[in-house]
């Protein structure tokens, strides 16, 4: 699937995970929007309307599942895939994300192809907006 033109947002608070995923995704043609934590991206999505949202899952002040929790009680937003993004690969942490309604979960360090994997798989879903 061509994903050139989608909307992405990346929410880490490490740099080097945002410029790789900005790199990654840049490459394929998507518009990239970068947020350090929680807080930074909640002012973002409203404005910007992202396809699909990355959330890294420990952040400081507004973790992911807070983070992910938030976008998914916005009825605008409701629908928005949300993937989280973490450095651990745990049964619970993916429970847990699937309680705050997360759609996938990704393990850090993410490839380039499983990246624009994931924005496939998720775009498709995302509704005409």
């Amino acid at each position: 699937m061509d994903i050139a033109g989608l909307k992405v947002m990346v929410i880490d608070d490490s740099n080097t995970i945002r410029r790789s995923a900005e790199i990654f995704l840049g490459q394929a043609g998507c518009q990239v929007l970068l947020a350090e934590d929680g807080f930074d991206a909640l002012a973002k999505i409203t404005d910007h309307n992202p396809d699909v949202i990355f959330v890294d899952i420990m952040m400081p002040r507004l973790d992911g599942y807070q983070t992910c929790a938030l976008i998914k009680k916005n009825t605008r937003l409701a629908s928005t895939p949300v993937i989280m993004l973490s450095s651990r690969d745990g049964l619970f942490d993916r429970a847990r994300g699937r309680m705050v309604g997360s759609d996938e979960y990704l393990t850090k360090p993410f490839t380039k192809d499983s990246l624009l994997k994931a924005v496939s798989a998720h775009a498709r879903r995302a509704p005409p907006r």
